[in-house]
């Protein structure tokens, strides 16, 4: 790419374009998007057909009744309830496993009415019903999750498939999304507007022209703050056929949370109660216990080598506890295989110094002289931290959270509640956990700022879809030892 395409965007001059040709972008995208639509509805409707299929054959048979006679109208019904929930548009939101739960059971509710009224009694049986229901839920999720990884890895490895945006702020916060942007990898950036040198209330047009000389569909606006009169962009941009994203570069609470409620004439924006919070604590507690026990269960032979080969090659207890601050606050100590020699906290002080974490809230070096030979193995591919199950299993973490902080760091933090911004006392309101969305998105960080602002994300815009890919990510981070530190 040359510098000139790279270059900030700062011509004033208006540029005659082909109408035909500028919106090359947006329509190529638009195909592309329908394609995608298309194939889901491909891809839905396979599972909808096997999920009854199988579901005929266990559940309780019916005389003279076959599924496959009714398949047609059924996946109408099914295809047809999930394109009236939004599942086939481009709002990530709409891929929650509850919503797609609430769709299928009203598409089977839909087809148990209709079937009483065509032929009362005599259609299904109820636990061909129940039987298709998990079944379809099961594989829909399961192969719309699936495919959402395999696009975001095309994208990731495919330029041509990243879409071209621009950003618009001050030069700091741009510099902040295009660093988050960076490790997504699914955006190309081709250029910048900054605020410091356009007047976005007296050059508007002529942005918008730039912009769309670009061949530019999506715009993301990084200082949102900057712009006084935002309904006036956002219809401008809209009207020549260019995406707006507002991008919050500090924490905010999240979109989902919230919704627009009339009172009369005016419009009031309404927050529903946090993701994490009630039945969805509960539901994660429960997996998380069910998920640990399995693991132990299965990964006990590797425990008890890694416990013989530190026995052997150390001196010193096989694990190590240390108290690290968890929900509310409270003190814990929690578990891992001691990678470091006997006298590791003594000789910790005589290495602040040399601490890399920007801030020194965390103490993090590298090639620490304190880690033995088989730590070092432990810690590239993270089964030290395999004895946190326990922790899991005792309520104290979870499988995915933010990181518990040691005392030392827990202490350090909040000396200056200055410097400690508040909402970060937010992380001590959510279980710990073994891993998280700082550990996929970079291990090796040493800035401590951006760890408590993938913390915040996470708390913020969880769901048990997250979780699941947060875990399925770890994997592939540890087996390649990507960021190790």
């Amino acid at each position: 790419m040359t510098d000139r395409q790279t270059s900030d965007i700062t011509s004033s001059a208006r540029q005659t374009e082909d109408i035909r040709a500028r919106n090359l972008s947006i329509r190529w995208w638009t195909l592309i998007n329908g394609l995608k639509s298309l194939f889901l509805v491909g891809l839905d409707a396979s599972m909808l057909f096997a999920s009854w299929t199988i579901a005929d054959r266990l559940g309780t048979p019916t005389a003279g009744v076959h599924i496959t006679n009714s398949m047609i109208p059924i996946l109408a019904v099914g295809i047809g309830t999930l394109a009236a929930s939004g599942f086939y548009g481009t709002d990530d939101k709409l891929h929650r496993f509850a919503n797609l739960f609430k769709s299928l059971a009203l598409a089977q509710l839909i087809e148990f009415i209709a079937a009483f009224f065509y032929q009362p009694g005599i259609w299904v049986s109820r636990s061909v019903f129940a039987i298709a229901l998990i079944l379809n839920f099961l594989s829909i999720s399961g192969a719309r999750f699936l495919f959402d990884l395999f696009i975001i890895q095309i994208r990731k490895r495919n330029p041509i498939f990243q879409q071209a945006i621009v950003l618009v702020g001050n030069q700091m916060d741009i510099e902040h999304v295009r660093k988050l942007l960076k490790r997504s990898r699914q955006f190309r950036i081709d250029s910048i507007i900054d605020l410091s040198i356009w007047d976005i209330q007296r050059q508007l047009d002529e942005i918008i022209d730039q912009i769309k000389s670009r061949k530019i569909s999506e715009v993301f606006i990084c200082s949102p703050q900057l712009i006084d009169n935002q309904i006036i962009l956002f219809w401008n941009l809209k009207a020549a056929g260019i995406h707006l994203r507002m991008v919050p570069t500090e924490i905010q609470l999240p979109e989902r949370s919230a919704e627009t409620k009339m009172i009369e004439e005016i419009p009031t924006v309404r927050f529903k109660s946090l993701p994490i919070f009630g039945f969805n604590f509960w539901l994660k507690r429960v997996l998380d216990l069910i998920a640990a026990s399995a693991i132990l269960l299965v990964i006990s032979p590797i425990l008890l080598l890694v416990a013989f080969l530190i026995k052997k090659t150390s001196s010193g207890p096989i694990f190590y506890k240390q108290y690290r601050v968890g929900l509310k606050g409270r003190r814990f100590q929690v578990w891992k295989f001691r990678t470091m020699v006997e006298n590791a906290t003594e000789l910790q002080k005589e290495l602040e110094q040399q601490n890399e974490v920007k801030g020194g809230v965390l103490f993090k070096i590298k090639d620490d002289p304190r880690i033995t030979s088989i730590g070092k193995f432990l810690r590239d591919y993270s089964i030290d931290e395999l004895p946190q199950l326990i922790n899991v299993l005792q309520g104290e973490m979870s499988l995915v959270g933010p990181r518990p902080l040691p005392i030392r760091d827990y202490e350090l933090s909040i000396q200056n509640i200055e410097q400690f911004s508040r909402d970060r006392f937010l992380r001590y309101e959510v279980l710990p956990g073994i891993t998280g969305l700082w550990q996929v998105k970079g291990r090796a960080t040493i800035d401590s700022d951006e760890i408590f602002y993938w913390d915040m994300v996470y708390i913020l815009q969880w769901s048990l879809t997250l979780d699941l890919k947060i875990l399925l990510q770890t994997i592939k981070v540890v087996l390649f030892k990507e960021g190790s530190y």
